[in-house]
């Protein structure tokens, strides 16, 4: 892709850039161009203008939300006043280290993060980067707007450039979901990108909010999103279990069915309208995937909790608008690989 690829910034869902495609003597401005249309404006200084390589895979949720993957040479990265004052996409930044060592500060706080290591940044705030590498550096990054993190920003700024634990419990599940988005990416449709942008969404919150020591009321608030995300991600675990009801969620969670359902309310469904709905998206999702071509519609229903293939495709029917075996047929996957014991 040329220069001007990458002009059209979150304009496009899914967008793969290298600066191979560019002639040499543009590379480094071709860097910088895409760090400023894509992030923020930056003054980025290097050894490797003659030779710069760089690569970046960007992903739009959707409503400002983005991830990306970018791949470069050692360099120096500054976020100045003067920058910020040009443009400021008012921004939470978190960065998962992927490869190289890096050097951040902002506000009074600095911090040395190594492969594996969360970062959170603030894009209205100076800050100062440098990456040393003998070879390439990679990091994704996630976009958050501000107004979609209902966390107090002074909480937040406490913990920028600090080190923030990434290799246990929801840091580690946030890591792993932000190289996944990246590695899978390219095969999402359209209509999956907007359902995981809340999920982004409500993990971050989650994690950020876990690690705030704020108690005002923005932060109780975050506090049960980050709640419902980890019930969720309990129920999602959990579809093929025939035991899996809202009592049982509760129980697993030492809460109360009513504070259970209260949770829920405020989300806009039910505890069982949520269980039902994750195990039909599991269905469609099995229907729709050629590596499972093999499998009759009856396995695939009966792995995702639902035992009864008659109520399954009534079930399916009503919410895809045509029987599971049909949709399958329609979704590339050739009759004949159809197997005995399907429905629909």
């Amino acid at each position: 892709m040329s220069a001007g690829g990458c002009q059209d910034g979150w304009d496009q869902r899914v967008m793969t850039l290298c600066s191979r495609d560019v002639p040499a003597a543009e590379r480094f401005s071709w860097f910088c161009e895409l760090v400023a249309r894509d992030m923020a404006p930056h003054d980025i200084v290097t050894e490797h203008v003659l030779d710069f390589s760089a690569s970046a895979t960007l992903l739009s949720l959707g409503d400002g939300i983005g991830v990306s993957s970018v791949v470069f040479p050692a360099m120096q990265s500054i976020r100045s006043r003067r920058l910020i004052r040009r443009s400021d996409p008012e921004l939470w930044v978190l960065a998962l280290v992927v490869k190289g060592a890096m050097q951040r500060e902002q506000g009074r706080n600095q911090v040395n993060p190594r492969p594996g290591d969360l970062v959170l940044y603030d894009s209205s705030q100076p800050y100062w980067a440098s990456i040393a590498t003998d070879d390439v550096a990679q990091s994704i990054v996630l976009h958050l707007p501000r107004r979609t993190v209902p966390v107090p920003e002074q909480a937040l700024r406490r913990m920028v450039a600090t080190a923030l634990p990434s290799r246990t419990g929801i840091g580690a599940l946030l890591s792993q979901l932000l190289g996944g988005l990246v590695a899978q990416g390219p095969t999402l449709e359209a209509g999956q990108t907007s359902r995981l942008a809340s999920a982004v969404v409500d993990l971050t919150t989650a994690f950020l909010a876990g690690l705030s020591d704020a108690d005002g009321p923005q932060t109780k608030a975050a506090r049960r999103v980050a709640q419902l995300h980890q019930i969720k991600s309990f129920i999602r675990s959990r579809l093929g279990e025939p035991g899996l009801t809202p009592t049982a969620v509760a129980a697993a969670h030492h809460i109360s069915l009513r504070a259970l359902q209260y949770l829920f309310r405020e989300d806009g469904r039910t505890v069982g309208a949520f269980i039902r709905e994750q195990r039909l998206e599991r269905c469609r999702a099995g229907l729709a995937d050629p590596r499972l071509a093999g499998r009759s519609v009856a396995v695939i229903a009966g792995r995702a909790g639902f035992p009864d293939a008659a109520a399954f495709s009534r079930a399916f029917k009503a919410r895809y608008g045509m029987p599971p075996g049909e949709y399958r047929r329609h979704h590339g996957q050739p009759p004949s690989q159809s197997r005995a014991g399907q429905t629909g």
